[in-house]
């Protein structure tokens, strides 16, 4: 626990965009949920993609201890890169999560309150956990990334902006897994290599992504290992059967996915691929990807 945390005045970063409220809806209830936990602290609204990681490293390096997400997993991961990047080798600030976005999966996992006012009191009350974090082609991330597919149907659900909830995800899915064709990759992790036709690679710190998708469903984050699993060579009927089995974690026992874990992973695309990072494309063209686990990285207000 974190002794005199709510004399701490914390800085909170929201993001204004996605989720299911208006930006003023938003902010109200954040800041009512504060307020009710007695809580002192500066609030600052995200105003473009990867503005929370350039807000949360400012508030790093100004001396802020605390720095609280108020958004989703994407929100959760620009604070965490922020906080990280300004810690380089040393010990970086502590990240809270009020979870207001549409999945919120980090959140689920470590089992804060989807509610904003008791997400508020956790954040009063001060308990930590560390957890470890993800980097790919040095960018972190504390919940999920992938290439292949995965990419895709992120990229593919950032479009369908007419679509509410977590709906929005599966739809997209459905509708990349329909015309969607495999990589040729080579995949190297410890003294195992495979080479061959790869629908796509998911990469969990923790178990579920996109709110409903539990893609790497024996993945712990604060377990010093990355899951990561590849699907080879499926084709788009097998993978659409497929798709219903990763709500549960049951497509992991399928013969042409393959589960495993590591600390560090090397892929090479042998013709690009987007990356996904907590559900944020980093790369949109890629050919050589490196993961590698940074354990016991982050400290979390659970």
């Amino acid at each position: 626990m974190l002794a005199g945390i709510v004399a701490d005045k914390l800085k909170i970063i929201l993001n204004p965009y996605g989720g299911r409220l208006p930006t003023a809806a938003k902010i109200s209830l954040v800041e009512q949920g504060l307020q009710r936990a007695k809580l002192d602290y500066h609030l600052e609204v995200t105003a473009r993609p990867g503005h929370g990681i350039e807000l949360a490293r400012q508030a790093a390096c100004d001396g802020w201890r605390i720095v609280v997400a108020a958004g989703g997993d994407g929100m959760v991961s620009e604070v965490a890169n922020g906080l990280l990047q300004a810690a380089g080798d040393g010990e970086a600030g502590i990240l809270g999560i009020i979870p207001i976005g549409t999945a919120n999966d980090l959140a689920d996992k470590l089992n804060i309150p989807f509610d904003v006012t008791l997400a508020c009191q956790r954040v009063a009350a001060g308990v930590t956990r560390l957890i470890d974090v993800g980097m790919v082609n040095g960018y972190y991330f504390v919940n999920n990334s992938a290439v292949g597919l995965e990419p895709l149907v992120t990229m593919a659900h950032d479009r369908m902006r007419w679509v509410r909830g977590n709906g929005r995800y599966i739809l997209a899915a459905l509708q990349v897994l329909s015309r969607a064709k495999p990589w040729l990759m080579r995949i190297s992790w410890g003294n195992s290599t495979f080479e061959g036709p790869i629908n796509l690679v998911s990469v969990g710190n923790s178990n579920r992504t996109g709110g409903s998708f539990y893609m790497t469903p024996q993945a712990q984050p604060d377990d010093g290992l990355l899951d990561f699993l590849y699907a080879t060579g499926l084709s788009k009927w097998q993978m659409l059967r497929l798709l219903p089995q990763t709500f549960t974690g049951r497509h992991i026992k399928h013969p042409q996915v393959v589960y495993r874990q590591t600390t560090e992973l090397s892929i090479t695309a042998f013709s690009p691929t987007p990356i996904q990072a907590d559900g944020e494309i980093i790369a949109a063209e890629a050919l050589e990807i490196h993961y590698q686990l940074n354990p016991h990285k982050l400290r979390v207000i659970v």
